[in-house]
């Protein structure tokens, strides 16, 4: 955290310098737990993408307290990048895409699956707002895919999520895993920001699920992945493409080549005719501009000095 600048404008960076947190998004998770509870019962946690650690340090304040009082906690933080140690921390640096990773989480919980897995992750955003939502859709993809072999039946799942268009499809991939799926702005998010979280409890896969880190879209050989899945791992949402691709993009700027326009336009609409400086069919019959093009005309219309 920085010395000044921010300090006057964000009240929740200001409050997590005075208290020890290491970012402020530790009051996220304080409020996602005020709000769901989600700490109840729980006594191993995984914290995925943990750097720089401050929700690890909010889960170690709350499985830790005199209020508790669970002796057997243990907390795994998972992230490529490096971090300063925490008491009562297990730091393990891997790719949450490899299942070694997977298997390296169980070993320090002897063998036994966690009771909460959550991920504050995010790409570095482009400002692109649908790119930015499908970068971090593929790092929830990644979190839920390996949270399915670390996370025990009856378990909870929270992540980060940018919401535009897609969470109706999300929160319904969920259910098929989860009893209750719900979205949730904790107050010191951002009203500017598109980031809520979504929130997974009581993991209940569907009969027969095998957990599998592939995502076989981005295999170079897409039938022999599908191939490799079994039983309901290899079920796929049918879809019909609706529209002929063939035709013209609406979005897309055409050149002035009439002849493999009219080539087209043929093969599409018949006998068609197409012409170059045309002018509109109806233009505008009293267009606001009208009066300064009658003065531009005659000269009339104040110049810039």
């Amino acid at each position: 955290m920085g010395l000044t600048s921010k300090d006057k404008r964000d009240i929740y960076y200001r409050l997590a310098k005075s208290n020890g947190w290491r970012a402020r998004s530790a009051y996220k998770l304080m409020q996602i737990q005020e709000h769901f509870g989600i700490f109840k019962d729980v006594t191993r946690v995984v914290d995925l993408c943990a750097a720089p650690g401050s929700w690890s340090q909010v889960i170690t304040s709350e499985l830790h307290s005199k209020q508790n009082g669970l002796s057997d906690v243990r907390i795994v933080a998972v992230d490529l990048q490096p971090m300063a140690p925490l008491p009562g921390v297990i730091q393990l640096k891997g790719d949450i895409t490899e299942e070694s990773t997977a298997e390296a989480i169980i070993s320090h919980f002897d063998g036994q699956k966690a009771d909460l897995v959550v991920c504050d992750g995010a790409p570095d955003v482009t400002g692109l707002h649908a790119f930015d939502e499908f970068l971090q859709g593929q790092l929830v993809f990644a979190a839920f895919n390996i949270s399915t072999f670390v996370l025990k039946e009856g378990g909870t799942f929270v992540s980060k999520v940018f919401l535009a268009g897609d969470g109706v499809l999300l929160k319904t991939q969920m259910s098929m895993f989860f009893k209750y799926v719900d979205f949730y702005k904790p107050q010191s998010s951002r009203i500017s920001s598109s980031e809520s979280f979504i929130v997974c409890r009581e993991y209940q896969p569907p009969t027969g699920y095998t957990p599998n880190l592939k995502n076989i879209l981005h295999t170079d050989d897409y039938e022999k992945a599908k191939e490799d899945l079994k039983d309901v791992n290899k079920t796929l949402v049918p879809f019909m493409c609706c529209g002929d691709l063939s035709g013209f993009d609406s979005e897309r700027s055409f050149g002035l080549d009439t002849k493999r326009l009219l080539d087209r336009l043929k093969h599409k609409l018949g006998s068609v005719e197409l012409k170059q400086g045309l002018k509109a069919v109806a233009p505008p019959t009293e267009p606001a501009y009208k009066e300064a093009l009658q003065k531009k005309k005659t000269g009339l219309l104040d110049k810039p000095q």
